[in-house]
């Protein structure tokens, strides 16, 4: 059998909101309980495991590969919400995509302060 990534545990204060957060941006299903996690499957069967936990919340980045027709999508919920954005996860180019490999991409922040990321096109693929 490949070596597959199967889930992972995204910390966050509060497992209903972020799970409801990425979900809704993303244009995923709305999230379902499993234990005592709040879950989103990707499209790859890839799940997202939100696990609330008290104090300090270290960010993490995660980075979601999309097709275009989804990247209009996600960028209009992102505009519509006016989260800020940027082009670059230093964030030295607010309210920009950028053009990486000859695709589109942007960062945004979650409510935990995770850097999220949506591109088109795998990195080094351009």
């Amino acid at each position: 059998m490949p070596v597959q990534l199967n889930h992972t545990i995204i910390w966050c204060r509060d497992k209903e909101r972020s799970s409801a957060f990425l979900a809704d941006i993303l244009g995923r299903p709305a999230p379902v309980p499993f234990l005592h996690f709040m879950v989103v499957t990707l499209d790859n069967d890839v799940s997202l495991d939100f696990m609330e936990k008290t104090g300090d919340v270290a960010a993490q980045h995660y980075a979601f590969l999309i097709g275009e027709d989804d990247f209009d999508a996600v960028f209009s919920r992102i505009q519509e919400r006016g989260l800020t954005f940027w082009a670059d996860p230093a964030r030295s180019q607010p309210n920009t995509i950028n053009h990486n490999d000859g695709g589109r991409g942007f960062y945004f922040q979650d409510p935990n302060g995770h850097s999220l990321e949506v591109l088109t096109r795998p990195y080094g693929s351009g």
